[in-house]
């Protein structure tokens, strides 16, 4: 018979390894170490890609929700000279009025004025916005304006020069506040706004309805009360 190991060779010493068999197929133990940590690398930077992704599509949706327009972005000019910027009364409520001087509610200036009064300590401001829109009645001279509305009715809250307020050449204010809802664009004058202290419009009141009728104090001591 002979010998299953020829030449005296001794049988493979399958304790220590020196002379390991190699099964076809299966990979050795560092080998599929090394694949695993491989994979697990290449999850991570999946992960981490991920999540890049996502902080960037949050930022960019903030930004544009930040980019989004309110009143406090417009500029009008104010009667006695200079500019009269919204956003300088941001943080307080803002009663926006489109006025005229020879208007069947012109005598609505002693209401404004008085609401004003009682109210600006508190942190309202009353704004004019005379207008010719409606029926020419209002002067031509934005300091026959004023004269009128200090000699008549002692107005002291700040007020703009003449704009327009309906169309498709109305002040940027006034388009703005069209596309705010149907209701906010003035039918006629004396037609009233209420902004909030972060520069959102949020009520609008007729010509009809008085600055000191219970309805436009209520949504007054409402954005005061925030």
């Amino acid at each position: 018979h002979k010998a299953p190991f020829p030449n005296n060779r001794s049988a493979p010493d399958l304790e220590s390894g020196r002379h390991s068999l190699h099964i076809p197929g299966q990979e050795p133990s560092q080998g599929a170490a090394r694949m695993r940590r491989g994979l697990i690398s290449r999850i991570n930077v999946a992960v981490a890609c991920l999540c890049a992704i996502f902080v960037m599509e949050m930022t960019m949706l903030q930004t544009a929700a930040r980019a989004e327009p309110t009143a406090h972005d417009f500029v009008f000019e104010n009667i006695e000279g200079g500019e009269l910027r919204l956003a300088d009364y941001a943080g307080k409520a803002i009663l926006l009025t489109n006025t005229a001087s020879m208007c069947g509610f012109t005598p609505q200036y002693e209401a404004l004025q008085s609401v004003w009064e009682e109210y600006e300590a508190r942190g309202l401001v009353v704004i004019g916005v005379p207008s010719r829109d409606f029926g020419g009645q209002e002067y031509g001279s934005n300091s026959k304006i004023k004269q009128f509305c200090e000699i008549n009715y002692g107005i002291d809250f700040p007020m703009t020069k003449a704009v327009k307020v309906k169309g498709e050449d109305a002040d940027p204010y006034y388009r703005w506040a069209r596309d705010q809802g149907r209701m906010m664009t003035p039918r006629w004058n004396f037609y009233k706004h209420v902004i909030d202290a972060d520069g959102n419009l949020v009520e609008w009141f007729a010509s009809t309805t008085s600055p000191d009728s219970s309805k436009v104090i209520n949504a007054i001591e409402k954005q005061l009360a925030r």
